[in-house]
């Protein structure tokens, strides 16, 4: 290879200030070139377009250089619009709200909000769930990953904070696109709080495959938290195909590969691939300025050939690899000893966490040895740079490199090989280039190598400094015109147009979200062919109320329930925390099986029980609502249920609320009761190890027989803590769903609905009958008369057809397998349905 030479001028002026990413060139982008669509943009980031510098004369913005900025402003001038992120300080630092009012404006139509953080968030959120379990994961990198639920907690609390500022911001005619991983929370949050929002959201770091990313304990938070936008963007089709999988797999979400279509909740999502591009123009203008910098030490006339590597200190970008393969070229290959040169640029990154301080020191040690055992009189292989350039600076390495080695080991796309593409203005360079980064797919002229094979690495630098004038060039000229044709400026206007059509299909193909619910569920209900529907009181089948005896039941909630009891291969059990008697007056259907206290107590038909130790802690619970009621607190009140006592708070002021609740479970612990808190109440139960999903299993087993979950579905449907505990225990054997959101985000339940207007119109869906499979086989059918006789040693199978017991309880004295006939008949059936019945 011949070597190239020197621009033909240096830059004009001072160098513009460098983005402390590589990845992200300093770039400009045209006002004209922004989508024509009128529609005010919110862009929300983790950072906002600038960063806060203390300095003793006061708070300043630097304003930063990077892509993404650059692409984005003009289109908010243009739009008019806001940005929502950080300004890179901690509030203590006097860089939080206070500063806010002070923070710079593009244009008159252009504002920002700061979101304000705390050095304890920032290091929780950003240093501690974004950067040290989120960054690791996504890369592949999992035993680099650190799970905290600290740092979860607050990632939460950070993420809705910025929802709650872009809500604000904007209104429902507005656009809200979401960036990156810090955020992947936050499409969920504003979908709650403006639930016909238009939101976007684009990921550019890599989506991992499904095994990859269900390690994380919150991975289903977070793809609930990415759904929630019309739009989620990623950079290439395998992040795409990786995410559909995610939402299938972990959500049980019906998808439509073709389509790129997710269906939750009612809605559906679309996923694209939109891979970002670079401010070409930029580059080009930077690269025709720019003035060569040759190898240090080359000896006169000797030819040398420059080759470049430039990335963010990370274990992800395979800087240390890449130092191999150099030293094995020169190892196979001495004839390239003093003509070639290896530029390594290294910008600092988190070199006060240990294992990128340790990174640092095993590149530099790595860097010492290769120069000391190669290197001659005037000649060292490799030159190390441990900082940050200026734009004119890079651009000028770019174009000066004979080849770019650009080898991370997991990158999203990796822009640096962009830069280098759009920086080769005589099409004469050639580009090494990882196929674990996201752009290769794009750039498939490239001299494609696994990173992680030193000896491919080195033969691919082999070929790359051998290669035919015309090869390269042809190469080159192939990637320079797919750069220029998908720059930065056409990423933001096809992402923007795709944005507004994936908004349109979703309003417009709109399902409730108990439609949805019962798409995905149906396959797996038609397995079986009796369903156990257990469905929670309190904020499950009535809004909660600010008194227990105002959670009344509609009336044609009522009446779904009564037409439920008499479906077939349906059993509807009613749970609650409520006292029994309560419950069962309150729903007033007789036919239902009740479990009240928490799974204390259960009666139904065929079924009657009592926790044995319940009578031992009557009269703790008695006196601790004694105590309670002498704390006489104004607007709380107690609830005696006879296995539980409640204290319930929604009516006390907010400020007093968090001291009373401490008062309570105070009374609580002394009378030695498992303290429990709810929604706007504490409650105190035997501390014993029974709960609403022991009662479940244990009403499943006496109902239905010990291998029940060969032949009943069981569903649990739920809004509080306590009803976490029956879903746990239905977790791989049963679904679950829970009812609004979940404290936290976190849940074990499968699926979610919104409110109990959502529950009844599933409720409806499942006393329709619609949930069996039409044309199942008969004889998987336990009520039928024909196989009632096979069914008598397998007992026991106590009042499981609704049409019989809604008339009453088990009829007593009959041995197991005994039919009776049923007085009720199916409309579609042509003869009676009979039923088995144990005895009582």
């Amino acid at each position: 290879m011949t070597p190239k030479h020197a621009g033909p001028a240096p830059p004009i002026g001072p160098p513009a200030g460098r983005s402390p990413d590589p990845e992200r060139p300093d770039t400009s982008v045209r006002a004209d070139s922004a989508p024509s669509n009128n529609r005010s943009l919110v862009v929300v980031s983790n950072r906002l377009p600038f960063t806060a510098e203390r300095r003793p004369e006061g708070t300043r913005f630097r304003r930063s250089a990077g892509g993404l900025v650059a692409a984005l402003e003009p289109v908010l001038a243009q739009r008019g619009g806001v940005w929502v992120g950080w300004t890179g300080a901690a509030r203590e630092d006097g860089a939080g709200e206070a500063a806010g009012a002070a923070l710079p404006a593009a244009t008159d139509d252009v504002s920002y909000h700061a979101v304000p953080l705390t050095a304890h968030e920032i290091a929780l959120y950003y240093a501690g769930f974004a950067n040290r379990t989120i960054w690791p994961l996504f890369h592949y990198f999992v035993s680099h990953m650190q799970i905290d639920g600290a740092t979860w907690r607050a990632y939460e609390r950070v993420n809705e904070r910025f929802a709650h500022l872009a809500t604000e911001a904007s209104d429902d005619e507005a656009l809200v696109w979401v960036h990156d991983y810090q955020l992947l929370r936050v499409p969920y949050h504003i979908r709650r709080l403006a639930p016909r929002r238009r939101i976007a959201f684009f990921l550019h770091i890599p989506f991992p495959a499904a095994d990859v990313l269900r390690v994380l304990p919150w991975s289903r938070d977070l793809m609930q938290g990415m759904l929630a936008a019309d739009l989620v963007g990623v950079h290439i089709p395998a992040y795409a195909d990786h995410f559909l999988t995610c939402a299938q797999r972990l959500l049980g979400c019906e998808v439509d590969r073709g389509a790129g279509l997710v269906r939750f909740e009612g809605r559906e999502v679309s996923v694209e691939a939109h891979p970002i591009g670079i401010d070409v123009g930029q580059i080009e203008r930077l690269a025709e300025r720019a003035v060569s910098i040759g190898a240090d030490g080359a000896p006169a006339g000797a030819p040398v050939a420059e080759i470049l590597g430039v990335d963010r200190l990370d274990y992800t970008k395979g800087i240390n690899e890449r130092m191999l393969a150099v030293e094995r070229l020169l190892e196979q290959h001495p004839s390239y000893r003093r003509r070639i040169a290896f530029t390594q640029v290294m910008v600092p990154s988190r070199e006060r966490v240990a294992e990128y301080g340790e990174l640092k020191r095993e590149i530099d040690e790595t860097v010492g040895r290769i120069n000391g055992r190669f290197s001659e009189r005037g000649w060292s292989p490799i030159r190390y740079l441990v900082r940050s350039l200026p734009p004119a600076e890079l651009v000028a390495l770019y174009r000066q490199a004979d080849v770019a080695l650009v080898t991370p080991l997991r990158d999203g796309m990796n822009l640096v090989a962009k830069e280098y593409v759009a920086a080769q203005l005589d099409d004469d360079g050639v580009l090494v280039l990882s196929e674990m980064a996201g752009a290769a797919d794009e750039l498939q002229e490239a001299l494609l190598v696994n990173p992680f094979a030193v000896d491919e690495v080195t033969d691919a630098l082999h070929r790359a400094l051998a290669m035919p004038r015309d090869e390269r060039r042809a190469r080159m000229s192939a990637l320079r015109h797919r750069v220029r044709a998908n720059d930065v400026r056409a990423w933001v206007a096809r992402f923007l147009d795709a944005t507004e059509r994936a908004a349109l299909r979703a309003r417009s193909t709109v399902a409730s979200p108990a439609d949805a619910l019962q798409r995905t569920l149906a396959p797996w209900l038609a397995r079986r062919a009796t369903v156990a529907l257990f469905l929670d009181y309190d904020g499950t089948l009535t809004p909660i109320a600010a008194r227990p005896e105002d959670a009344r039941l509609s009336e044609a909630a009522r009446q779904t329930l009564d037409q439920a009891a008499r479906t077939p291969n349906l059993d509807v059990v009613i749970v609650s925390g409520r006292a029994l008697a309560d419950v069962q007056e309150m729903v007033g259907v007789p036919a239902l099986t009740y479990v009240g206290n928490h799974g204390f107590e259960i009666e139904g038909p065929g079924i009657s029980f009592r926790h044995d130790e319940l009578e031992l802690w009557r009269a703790a619970l008695e006196q601790a609502a004694e105590e309670l009621d002498s704390l006489a607190v104004a607007g709380a009140h107690v609830e005696r249920k006879g296995g539980s006592v409640a204290f319930h708070v929604r009516a006390v002021p907010d400020g007093e609320r968090r001291r009373v609740v401490r008062q309570a479970e105070a009374v609580l612990r002394r009378r030695r009761l498992r303290v429990t808190p709810g929604k706007a109440l504490v409650e105190g139960r035997p501390p014993v190890p029974w709960d609403k999903g022991h009662a479940v299993l244990h009403v499943l087993v006496h109902r239905h027989g010990a291998d029940w979950p060969s032949r009943v579905s069981a569903v649990y449907v739920g809004d509080d803590r306590t009803d976490e505990d029956a879903f746990r225990s239905l977790e791989g054997i049963g679904r679950s769903i829970r009812v609004g959101p979940s404290a936290g985000g976190a849940s074990y339940a499968d699926y979610r609905l919104p409110d109990p207007e959502a529950v009844l119109a599933l409720l409806r869906w499942f006393a329709s009958g619609a949930f069996a499979e039409p044309g199942a086989d008969p004889s998987r059918r336990p009520h039928s008369e024909q196989n009632c006789a096979s069914d008598s040693g397998r007992a026991p199978w106590v009042g499981h057809c609704p049409q019989a017991t809604a008339r009453g309880p088990a009829i007593p004295g009959l041995a197991p397998g005994v039919s009776v006939p049923c007085s009720a008949r199916k409309a579609t059936r042509a003869s009676a349905v009979y039923c088995c019945f144990n005895a009582s």
